[in-house]
This record gives C-alpha cells, structure tokens and sequence, in this order.
C-alpha cells in the first residue's frame, strides 16, 4: 500500500520518541517519503517525555523505542494507554513499537496490538506498517480504508501484550498473577478466587469487586490490577472498569451509541468507553 492511497481529507499526527537523536532524524526523513501528510507534532529523548508530549499534543500515532533509559518504552505504553482511557474527548493514540530486538518486533506484531518499526528504518517495511497503521486510523474513525493492503490486525487487548513484553525484557520483575482476591464483604474478609469474579469497578476510593453473588471492597486500584491479573481472562473496558470476558454475555448499544457489556450473572450493564471499542469490533 503506497503513501498515495491516505485519505487527503483526514490529517494525522504523531510523537517520535528515541534517545537517538540520528534514529529519530532518520525514521522523520523515512516517514516524510512514505506518509508525507503525517505531520510529526513532537520529539522525545526518552519514555517520561513520551507520555508527556503524547498528553500535550493527543496525537493519532507514537513511535516508541522499545529500550530507553529511565522509562522503557513498554513502560511508557502502558501510561499512554491509560492517557487514552482516561480523556473523554480523546480516544488514545496507535502505538509503533521501534526495535533492534526481533523477538520483541514478531510478538507486538503477533499480537496484533501494535506494528513495529526495525532499526534502521527501510522504506519497504516502513510503507507496510504504515499501510496497517491507516487501516487502523480509518477504523477509529469510522471510515473506509482504502486500498488493498495488509488486512487490520485482530482485536486484541493492548494491556495484554504490553503486560508479556515486560516480563521478556525484565524478567526478575515480573509479578505473578493474581489468584485470590482479599475483600471486605459487609463486617467480614472473604477470600474470593479470581475467575470468580464477573467485573471490577473503581472509584476515588474502592474497587468494588462483582461476583453472582455478592459485592465487596476493596482499596486495590484498578492500574494495580492490571499488574497482577491475567489479561487474557480479565480486559479492562474503561479507566475504571475490567471484566471477566468468560462472563460476557453480550454487546449492545444505547440511544447514545455507546456498547455495554452484559454480563452473566449480573443485570448491571458496563460501558465501554471508546479507547476500548476496538475489543468488540464485529460484535
């Protein structure tokens, strides 16, 4: 797919970040032949300063090196994913994940959360990831995507990759998943097993965790847990919400548009904010 078949109509932005200074001269130089409509709005030389100009500017994509000091670029990922979460008015940003490391590059890939850029950057694959990247682009706003190029990637949850990628590049810190839930459940403490659990909601204070058939408390907040659960059991659905995905029951929408999530065993229906409509695409 050639730089030719972008929509003229629908301008793009972007955030290169590289402690490099020549790689990110090189993959701007790169991008201005394949996608010279993309309008890069920013550079940072490591991933706080990512997070920071991906807040200030709410761009459509991040090219994030994969290894920089301070914070990595998973790291700074899973903050921007948040970012995307927690703004009303802006739905999150495509992340490209820029990498000397194959193994890292196949798995993002694999997963089909993210497309990748090898260092150095060639115009060849450089023009694949953008043709994924308009796909994605055009999804997000509702548009057709133009062109014959690579099919979108499936729908897969972001966390999940991210959460597996950091344990690859750091395995002494990765933590294991949580099998219990410790909560308070009216005057008593209940030992809840996770996959017991239909859905978390959180608030300024508590976590309220949901099961068929109870409630209970707890001070856990939701950023934690997506440390500690599987990501393939449980998907977060907005900033405040995860659920269960063995529990959904279905998808359906309001007189407002929005997709909630039944859930079995509850009546409760959960919104689905729209950093997170991309899981139930084809529902």
């Amino acid at each position: 797919m050639s730089s030719a078949d972008a929509s003229p109509a629908a301008s793009v932005t972007a955030v290169i970040a590289d402690d490099e200074r020549l790689m990110r001269e090189q993959l701007r130089a790169r991008l201005a032949e394949v996608w010279p409509q993309l309008e890069i709005v920013a550079e940072a030389k490591n991933g706080a300063e990512a997070v920071d100009l991906v807040k200030a500017h709410r761009p459509d994509l991040v090219f994030l090196d994969i290894r920089m000091p301070g914070m990595t670029g998973v790291e700074a990922a899973r903050e921007i994913v948040q970012l995307g979460g927690d703004d009303d008015d802006w739905s999150g940003c495509e992340i490209v994940f820029i990498t000397a490391y194959d193994e890292y590059a196949v798995e993002a890939f694999e997963q089909g959360a993210a497309d990748y850029v090898l260092k150095p950057a060639e115009r060849e694959r450089l023009q694949v990831t953008v043709g994924r990247l308009k796909k994605r682009l055009a999804q997000r706003r509702g548009e057709p995507a133009a062109g014959n190029g690579a099919a979108a990637a499936p729908a897969v949850p972001i966390e999940q990759l991210l959460k597996r990628l950091a344990a690859q590049m750091n395995p002494a810190a990765a933590k294991p998943t949580l099998r219990w839930i410790q909560a308070t459940v009216g005057s008593t403490i209940q030992m809840i097993p996770v996959e017991d659990v239909l859905f978390f909601i959180s608030d300024e204070k508590y976590t309220r965790v949901q099961t068929a058939q109870f409630e209970a408390l707890i001070r856990k907040p939701i950023k934690e847990l997506l440390e500690e659960l599987d990501l393939e059991l449980f998907w977060q659905i907005h900033r405040s919400t995860l659920v269960n995905t063995k529990a959904i029951a279905g998808i359906t929408r309001d007189f407002r548009g929005r997709q909630l999530v039944s859930v079995k065993g509850s009546n409760e229906k959960l919104e689905v904010s729209r950093s997170y409509t991309h899981l139930f695409k084809g529902m």
